[in-house]
């Protein structure tokens, strides 16, 4: 029997959006925009849940591939294919912000339930917008600017002092698309290395932040918040290397970033999972950095670390259900990346050595080949205190290796 919906005015939130109950017993649809690992992890979390996933990848050899109950093979910027996706599901959501915007008004236009909306990730997508949007609801951000040309950089340089961040608008993540330049001089190479051509970037104020942290909070449809602990990101080569949780700030520090990162996914109207990324100053100021409209790296140790991990969460935001506890079930977590050496197979060497480290909690993503600098997978090690925590995760994480020999 097909899925017979019921929709009720929801109460509270910046952006009230109805509440869906499946009245009839069917087995809810969540339609997945994207195929990577954050796809196949919402897709383990959605299962156990009675929810069937379908998801859509421009190939069929992607991480989502072995969870989801359908792959539909197309590209996901094109409405025509997202339209043949979301016939028939529940709800859609999206597992990163690179989606086409205007496609994504197509599936709204066709009363389909978009979570988060096109609106919200017309906003996110674009750094300048997303800047704009922190800075009216009267957060704090880096001074910022939208420039045209090296004239304009240059300018700005001269006024706050270098080194400027310099950004791609739209399409970068992971440090792809950043260039910090140090000085008048590098303003053409900098330039010339984002390949800016005739499309604005964003300038920014360059942060001497003392760590940086990061908050996950997910909004459910009726407006309702979970907000989960404050962590502490540590970068490598502009990559996330180690979350640690919770971050070793005090606890008014820990307050302010929490509450800065719910009043940041209220002002965009997000539903589902967000994350916000922030830098902490020498003298515990904060700012905010960038948000992400989607399940993120720093949230992985939710898995095992919290009572409801932020991937079934936001399944459950996106389907109007309620939002389950973020409280840890451990006095610490950590969590490292594991990311390719070079080219090779996806599966790992040295798995079965990381399985026998004690209290660690190993995470692949089924890549079919590792690259240089390639996330292909995890390890979350849960301890009595952070730094038993961190010794675990490290001593798992060395044992795997991808795509080089030991």
């Amino acid at each position: 029997m097909a899925s017979r919906v019921v929709r009720k005015k929801a109460g509270g939130g910046a952006t009230p959006q109805a509440v869906l109950r499946i009245t009839d017993g069917a087995a809810p649809v969540l339609a997945l925009v994207g195929g990577g690992q954050l796809a196949r992890m919402l897709a383990l979390a959605a299962v156990p849940l009675g929810v069937q996933v379908v998801a859509i990848e421009r190939s069929r050899e992607v991480p989502v591939a072995g969870v989801s109950s359908r792959l539909l093979v197309g590209d996901w910027n094109q409405p025509k294919p997202l339209l043949e996706l979301a016939r028939g599901v529940t709800a859609v959501t999206l597992e990163n912000e690179f989606v086409d915007a205007d496609a994504l008004a197509e599936l709204e236009l066709q009363q389909v339930p978009l979570f988060p909306g096109a609106a919200c990730m017309r906003l996110v997508q674009d750094k300048v917008r997303q800047r704009e949007v922190l800075a009216a609801a009267g957060l704090p951000t880096p001074r910022f600017a939208g420039v045209t040309d090296a004239v304009a950089l240059e300018r700005l340089g001269g006024q706050w002092g270098w080194p400027v961040m310099l950004k791609r608008r739209r399409n970068g993540y992971d440090g792809k698309g950043n260039y910090t330049v140090r000085a008048a001089a590098e303003v053409g190479r900098a330039w010339e290395v984002l390949g800016a051509g005739g499309a604005a970037l964003l300038a920014e104020e360059f942060c001497p932040f003392k760590c940086e942290l990061a908050v996950m909070v997910c909004r459910g449809r009726d407006g309702k918040m979970v907000t989960y602990p404050v962590v502490e990101t540590v970068q490598r080569d502009h990559i996330c290397h180690i979350v640690k949780a919770p971050a070793a700030v005090p606890q008014a520090v820990a307050r302010r970033a929490a509450a800065l990162a719910r009043r940041a996914v209220e002002a965009f109207g997000g539903v589902g999972s967000f994350g916000v990324e922030l830098f902490m100053m020498a003298d515990g100021a904060l700012v905010i950095n960038e948000l992400a409209p989607r399940v993120h790296n720093s949230g992985h140790y939710t898995i095992e670390a919290c009572e409801c991990s932020q991937f079934e969460n936001h399944v459950r935001a996106v389907l109007g259900w309620p939002l389950g506890s973020s409280a840890m079930v451990a006095p610490a977590a950590v969590m490292i990346n594991l990311l390719g050496a070079g080219d090779g197979p996806g599966q790992p060497a040295g798995l079965e050595r990381a399985l026998a480290v004690p209290g660690a909690h190993v995470h692949l993503y089924g890549k079919a080949r590792s690259a240089a600098g390639r996330k292909m997978g995890h390890v979350t090690a849960l301890g009595a205190n952070p730094q038993q925590a961190l010794v675990r995760a490290r001593r798992a994480a060395r044992e795997l290796v991808f795509g080089a020999p030991k």
